[in-house]
């Protein structure tokens, strides 16, 4: 509902989350025109490579394992924010 009324610089996602798991989140956000080139971070404890693999068929830019390093996690913020900035 939130995303309806503004669109999100960056979206954190836990493959694990109530009601709508992240995948599903990530494939919704990239089947909608407002939101398909949000830029998604994908931060969980499944860290398996079929996990991974099917985060980046689905359109996820970067995927975190927990627990994470919280400048591992600020630098590709920064640097996915950076991209989108140079896109304009």
């Amino acid at each position: 509902e939130k995303m309806a009324e503004r669109v999100p610089d960056l979206m954190l996602l836990d493959i694990e989350m109530p009601r709508m798991d992240g995948y599903e989140l990530a494939q919704t956000m990239r089947g909608d025109a407002r939101l398909r080139d949000v830029p998604i971070i994908m931060i969980t404890s499944r860290t398996g490579e079929k996990h991974r693999q099917r985060a980046f068929e689905i359109g996820v830019n970067r995927y975190l394992g927990k627990p994470y390093q919280e400048p591992e996690l600020l630098r590709q913020v920064f640097e996915l924010l950076s991209e989108v900035a140079a896109r304009g």
